[in-house]
């Protein structure tokens, strides 16, 4: 009786040690992640974001698509140049290099017009004037002197995103998150709020802000981000992440303009396009060290070591962000999917791909009125996953919102960055993930069908 007692309770230990370091760090989202039924099946969200593109700049042609309203073959919309009043019909641009046109939310309102959305020519041309005017920025002599912005790209410029397009999900109404620039883009990314502070380390302080939210001022030359962002909750719940961004210059200018002087980025260094290095509770929660160099997600991918979330951030050169080329954007976001596709974790694996703003570029489609911040205009996504449905048009609203709500949903049992229940208030106005507006990314995905292979697409397609 005595051996079986002693047997017993060494069982009972046993199970206490398994059960237990469940709960360790670093081994909360193992265990539940062998639960792979529905969503859970995507242990690995990538986000790779590039820049400056509106939906019908690149996929207005798309077949079945939302895309650049037509008549017997014609366009039947168009945008005032008030330089040659010549109202300028959507065409199709076959050059390699774009100018855009301004974007910050000054420039969106005046693009939309009240919903007319016929302000693009208008803004290119006043942009370029405000950029180039008595000066020798690079930009103004790389890009065509008259605005490009009614042009569009299709499958003869960009035929691995058409590729991505026809094999997986091409959602033709994604909407910039804040009608905004890139920099209120990329706070919404990782935060789901844009704000700006008037007290450092102050959460509280902080309001809706979508003009030059650069933290808080007035106390000295010190920027920080005291609001609530993502990876609180991810390191909270012992979820993985890594924020990869390539060495070179940030994609963006400072002041939102056209073009502007080279700006270092780099993994260390905070920026438009790099925010998170500013967030208090990234320091707080000393995880400085999961911001890292773009050459450390390859080794990830080709290891089988991808964390559960993962942003990808290109440097100027291949943001696609005017005047960088459109064909190296191209290439490396295709290299980065071969990647994950060639990698041990492609199975388990959803690729959330798109563009943070419409960079001054024409589209159609009248942004819907969401709190006082957004939505912007129109961006290109596609999702791409062994899971995703083939040749599938989500047609539902979305915005980098419903990136958040995903994860959310797959990693932390639908825990949201709410300042009510995520143990960390801050005084943004409303939980983003939960918009009724706001449609869910689960519905891209047949989690009953078997995985299917991985599009190996070459990197240097033909540009016609």
């Amino acid at each position: 009786m005595t051996r079986i007692l002693v047997v017993v309770l060494a069982g009972v230990f046993l199970l206490g040690l398994l059960l237990g370091s469940a709960e360790l760090p670093g081994h909360r989202h193992e265990a539940r992640a062998a639960d792979h039924n529905g969503i859970h099946k995507i242990r690995h969200v990538v986000i790779v974001m590039q820049e400056n593109r509106s939906f019908d700049s690149y996929f207005g042609t798309y077949p079945g698509a939302d895309g650049i309203p037509v008549r017997n073959g014609d366009p039947t919309v168009c945008s005032p140049d008030p330089k040659t009043h010549v109202c300028v019909e959507p065409y199709h641009d076959t050059s390699d290099r774009n100018a855009g046109g301004p974007h910050d939310t000054i420039n969106a309102i005046r693009d939309i017009d009240g919903g007319k959305m016929d302000g693009f020519e208008r803004e290119a041309r006043k942009g370029r004037f405000l950029a180039c005017h008595a000066t020798d920025n690079p930009g103004c002599s790389l890009t065509p002197s008259k605005p490009d912005v009614m042009g569009y790209h299709d499958w003869h410029e960009i035929p691995n995103y058409w590729d991505y397009a026809r094999t997986y999900v091409l959602q033709d109404h994604m909407f910039e998150a804040d009608n905004s620039w890139s920099l209120p883009a990329h706070f919404s990314l990782v935060s789901g709020w844009t704000a700006r502070c008037s007290k450092h380390g102050d959460p509280m302080s902080c309001r809706s802000a979508l003009t030059a939210p650069f933290g808080a001022t007035g106390q000295g030359k010190k920027v920080d981000y005291p609001w609530t962002d993502l990876t609180w909750l991810l390191h909270h719940y012992h979820v993985s992440w890594r924020y990869y961004i390539a060495n070179g210059n940030q994609p963006d200018c400072a002041n939102s303009g056209m073009f502007c002087g080279e700006s270092p980025q780099s993994a260390s260094t905070p920026s438009i396009w790099n925010p998170l290095p500013r967030f208090d509770d990234v320091q707080h929660d000393r995880q400085l060290g999961d911001i890292q160099p773009l050459s450390r997600f390859y080794r990830a991918a080709r290891t089988g070591k991808l964390p559960a979330v993962t942003w990808l951030t290109p440097s100027q050169a291949t943001s696609e962000h005017p005047p960088s080329l459109v064909t190296a954007g191209q290439t490396y976001v295709t290299r980065a999917i071969n990647a994950l596709m060639e990698g041990p974790d492609w199975n388990s694996t959803a690729i959330f791909l798109a563009w943070d703003d419409w960079g001054g570029f024409y589209d159609h489609v009248r942004p819907p009125r969401v709190d006082g911040e957004g939505y912007g205009i129109r961006v290109p996504a596609l999702v791409i996953s062994p899971y995703a449905k083939q040749g599938y048009i989500d047609h539902q609203v979305l915005s980098s919102d419903a990136y958040l709500k995903f994860i959310e949903d797959d990693f932390l049992h639908g825990r949201r960055l709410n300042p009510r229940t995520d143990g960390r208030p801050d005084s943004r106005p409303d939980v983003r993930e939960n918009m009724k507006i706001l449609g869910n990314l689960a519905d891209d995905f047949d989690f009953s069908q078997k995985p299917r292979p991985p599009l190996i697409l070459p990197l240097h397609p033909p540009f016609s």
